[in-house]
């Protein structure tokens, strides 16, 4: 039997909370690890469901991998089988896209089908596919499975009906031109040229924190890397890359969601290990429309009661603007805000299905497209049985569910689980009524 949340709202949060290691920025870290035979230690692990998931994806690669402390894990990828990929999770599980770059470096092709993930929209891996036919890499589809080869099987691949065009530039530096701005295909070639000995350069690469987390990593194995943290990064890869100890970050988007809690439930919380320099342009947001924010420290953010906040459009864009992954839980704040908010996702066209939920709770929200949404506050949201979507989605309706009247019943707490570490436990020494039950 599935597990579900009792929430009763009404009690504004008080207190101090911790955020864990970054979620989005662990998957392109632990796929690094496929990169060389020696062992890797990765310290400040979130302990959350999506983490256990890309555990069982490198396991069944053939890597060993042990908990070495409580968020501390050992990863040795010496034995290594690139036909062990496992379907079945792959295929639920978006983050495995990532061992597309480091299998095909290290073993010369790997065979994966489309990976799964949260229903936010269509969210096709063509950028993926488009940057590793610019990096020399044939790509065919046969049978729902995508193979992935180095050059070398080009003569004899390219008259096959599946082939996909290729466009490869056979000098010392290859240069792949993204699509779009995505992190996932930035961080698949960024490991896959990490183990390639020639000069890549990435245009229109994302440089949001996880890439940036990753460019760490990678140089840390002996990569030689510039750029990160801009839109062209430069790599100068090697036939032979060492193991690692790194410290994961902690997460921003984490971060985020405790403050817009707070300010939701007109709580007073310190928030400890908050990456607030990768939240400048919402935290900038959040202070014009009145809400009181305050940086205490290298990591260190305290949210204080705004009682009248109003809030005029929020978009969500690619790094440095407003992180889509935050943008549900601006839309339950803007329902306890003043007058109409006009929410933008230009990103997913199902990012913005989690308002559905809030309509039903009370809220007085208008569908312009797929993409844009009016908000009109304040309204009094009451508690009912609600479900969580996704990951983001998930947290957004928890928020929705604390400053509710009345007693809130979420299903599906599995899609939070695969975000947050125990977030019942630490929203309850936050003053939160919350339980799970089975």
């Amino acid at each position: 039997m599935s597990e579900k949340f009792i929430i009763q709202g009404g009690n504004p949060l008080k207190g101090t909370v911790e955020v864990r290691g970054a979620k989005n920025a662990a998957f392109p870290v632990m796929t690094a690890a496929l990169l060389t035979k020696d062992l890797c230690i990765i310290r400040n692990i979130p302990l959350i469901e999506d983490v256990f998931r890309m555990i069982q994806v490198l396991e069944a690669l053939g890597a060993k991998i042990a908990w070495t402390g409580k968020r501390e894990l050992s990863i040795q990828c010496a034995d290594i089988d690139p036909t062990g990929i496992p379907k079945d999770i792959v295929g639920r599980f978006r983050g495995s896209v990532l061992t597309i770059g480091p299998l095909v470096a290290r073993f010369g092709a790997v065979n994966i089908p489309l990976p799964g993930g949260c229903f936010i929209g269509t969210r096709p891996i063509d950028t993926h596919l488009d940057a590793f036919l610019q990096a020399g890499i044939t790509v065919v589809l046969k049978d729902g499975i995508y193979h992935f080869k180095k050059e070398k099987a080009v003569a004899s691949l390219s008259h096959h009906p599946a082939f996909l065009q290729r466009n490869v530039n056979r000098g010392k530096q290859n240069t792949v031109v993204l699509r779009e701005f995505s992190v996932t295909a930035t961080e698949n070639i960024m490991l896959f040229a990490a183990l390639t000995p020639s000069r890549t350069q990435i245009a229109i690469a994302d440089h949001d924190y996880q890439v940036q987390e990753l460019a760490k990593v990678l140089k840390k194995m002996g990569a030689s890397i510039t750029g990160a943290g801009t839109n062209t990064i430069r790599i100068k890869g090697s036939r032979r890359l060492k193991g690692f100890t790194h410290t994961l970050m902690a997460d921003p988007i984490e971060a985020g969601t405790f403050v817009i809690a707070a300010l939701a439930t007109k709580g007073e919380v310190v928030i400890r290990h908050a990456e607030h320099g990768f939240l400048t342009l919402f935290l900038k947001r959040l202070r014009d429309f009145g809400a009181r924010i305050e940086v205490q420290g290298k990591d260190v953010l305290k949210v204080f009661p705004s009682k009248k906040l109003v809030m005029d459009k929020i978009q969500s864009l690619p790094y440095p603007g407003i992180h889509s992954d935050l943008q549900p839980e601006l839309g339950v704040l803007a329902t306890q805000t003043k007058g109409p908010t006009l929410l933008h996702d230009p990103l997913y066209e199902g990012r913005l299905k989690y308002l559905e939920e809030l309509n039903k709770m009370g809220a007085d929200i208008i569908f312009c497209d797929p993409h844009r949404a009016i908000v009109a506050g304040p309204t009094l949201l009451h508690g009912i049985e609600i479900p969580s979507p996704d990951i983001r989605a998930g947290a957004a309706l928890l928020i929705a569910a604390l400053i509710a009247k009345g007693t809130t019943t979420m299903h599906n707490i599995y899609q939070i689980d695969r975000g947050y570490e125990k977030i019942e436990e630490r929203l309850r020494q936050l003053g939160a009524d919350i339980k799970r039950v089975t």
